[in-house]
């Protein structure tokens, strides 16, 4: 149980205030019918547990919102050196995700185990979750570093497949060597937000994000064209300006954990000591999402190469429409976290009917917003567009494809959500077999039949993605809705 006195900035939700379950109780649980699930204990409203799912996903969502906004504005301030810079940027960045999945999915495991033990009260197990994490990601973070660096050229080549230009390549593979020295930085503030954010702490990443994206800005305006006497590095000064962003969050992020301030504390004590309980934990949960991660990557990569082979003009249309899209990711990636945190802690409290219920009401806030974002993105598709472009061709290619863009929206925030729920429970052997069939086989297959076979170019690479979307909400909602995720163990 825990011991000591309350740390600070650690708010109590309803879960708190709920009896601990038991085998019989979970028990009861799998027999009752739809109509009774439904039911909250007696104690509790759904206006508490709406107001712990937003005190969990404000924070996130500002800090998506903030994240998406700055990689806008970064992809809108390399836009003013062309094309060519926008497509250098964008080609970069399937490569560094795919070493960034090797930690990113580790985390995964990390935050639900944290979650679990903020459930069963157990402050110190959490701790040694975050000492064991840390040591994990930082021998990744320095084998990442090394080998992206070294193969960064041949990976921009592959990428290009043939159909971007030598400069366009070689301004690719400065932006990501440089993207490479700054890994080990990326890799520890990721497991710290990610342990935080597992206690349904998510302020101080907000805070410590925000605080990095400004100080992105403020270096992009410095190094891309040179201002203030600075040298004019345009593509490389934009990723130097990240990587100086990402040292300034993972430094914040060092002092949230070892000032005692909040639920996860780090100490240089046993720190390189060996705990087979919590890494076995993390890894069952991990090495499945690390999988997942992998065949995502994978059929975005192929995906990628297929519309970069249709030349600079289409794919930086492409790529714009995408940074779009990616900005309202923000929606289901912000109620995925309360739902991911908050079903981990209600399984670590045995409360598998509170797992449901915080991870239903997730779900409702997170559709109702999508609508929102979609209307929006429908009617004002031309006008976000010349944000990033003024030239009429790309504007009007990428105004047509902001309408699949607004189609998205319900389903992906769907997805996000009910993917959080299950990767808190710890059932990512799923999901790792779902981005198989979507990604692999739909986008991937699709997108070569329509794209390669049909010669629908641009208009057959977003019917492929949608395909992917839609495929993969109903596969994952159908996985939610049979329950097994509320009986494992971790």
């Amino acid at each position: 149980m825990e011991a000591g006195k309350q740390r600070k900035n650690v708010k109590p939700i309803t879960l708190d205030k709920l009896e601990w379950g038991t085998d019989e109780s979970m028990a009861a649980e799998f027999s009752k019918n739809r109509k009774e699930r439904k039911q909250l204990p007696d104690t509790i409203t759904s206006r508490e547990l709406y107001r712990d799912i937003v005190q969990i996903a404000w924070p996130s969502l500002c800090e998506l919102f903030l994240t998406s906004l700055v990689s806008m504005v970064d992809t809108m301030m390399v836009g003013g050196l062309g094309n060519g810079a926008i497509s250098a940027v964008s080609i970069a960045t399937q490569p560094k995700f795919l070493f960034m999945n090797l930690f990113m999915a580790l985390n995964t495991g990390t935050t639900a185990m944290v979650s679990r033990a903020r459930g069963m009260q157990n402050r110190d197990r959490a701790d040694r979750i975050i000492r064991q994490s840390l040591v994990f990601v930082t021998f990744i973070g320095f084998i990442s570093a090394i080998l992206g660096y070294i193969f960064a050229e041949p990976m921009i080549r592959f990428m290009a497949n043939k159909g971007l230009e030598d400069s366009i390549i070689r301004q690719g593979t400065q932006y990501l060597r440089i993207q490479f020295l700054f890994f080990p930085f990326l890799s520890w503030g990721s497991v710290i937000t990610a342990a935080l954010k597992g206690s349904g702490q998510a302020k101080p990443s907000m805070v410590y994000n925000t605080i990095a994206n400004l100080v992105n800005i403020c270096f992009n305006w410095l190094f891309i064209n040179g201002n203030l006497g600075f040298p004019r590095l345009e593509v490389a000064g934009a990723s130097l300006a990240t990587g100086i962003g990402q040292v300034v969050s993972c430094s914040i992020a060092m002092w949230c954990i070892f000032s005692g301030r909040f639920y996860c504390t780090m100490r240089l004590k046993n720190l390189l000591k060996f705990d087979k309980d919590v890494i076995s934990g993390i890894l069952k949960v991990g090495i499945p999402s690390m999988i997942e991660q992998l065949i995502m990557r994978f059929g975005v990569i192929m995906y990628t190469r297929m519309v970069s082979a249709l030349g600079s003009v289409n794919y930086a249309t492409h790529n714009i429409a995408m940074n779009i899209q990616s900005m309202s990711f923000m929606i289901g990636q912000g109620f995925a976290v309360s739902s991911t945190s908050l079903v981990g802690q209600s399984l670590g409290k045995k409360r598998p009917d509170m797992a449901e219920h915080y991870s239903r009401r997730c779900r409702n806030l997170g559709f109702y917003v999508a609508v929102v974002i979609a209307v929006l993105f429908f009617i004002l598709r031309r006008q976000l567009v010349w944000l990033y472009s003024k030239e009429a061709e790309v504007i009007s290619i990428g105004a047509y494809l902001m309408i699949y863009v607004a189609i998205l929206q319900p389903f992906q925030a769907n997805q996000f959500i009910l993917g959080g729920s299950l990767r808190g429970a710890g059932d990512t052997k799923f999901t790792a077999m779902v981005m198989l069939i979507t990604i692999v086989g739909i986008r991937t297959l699709l997108g070569y039949l329509l794209i390669q076979v049909l010669e629908l170019e641009l208009t057959g690479a977003w019917i492929a993605l949608c395909a992917d979307q839609i495929a993969r909400s109903f596969i994952i909602m159908g996985r939610y809705n049979r329950g097994k995720w509320k009986t494992i163990r971790l």
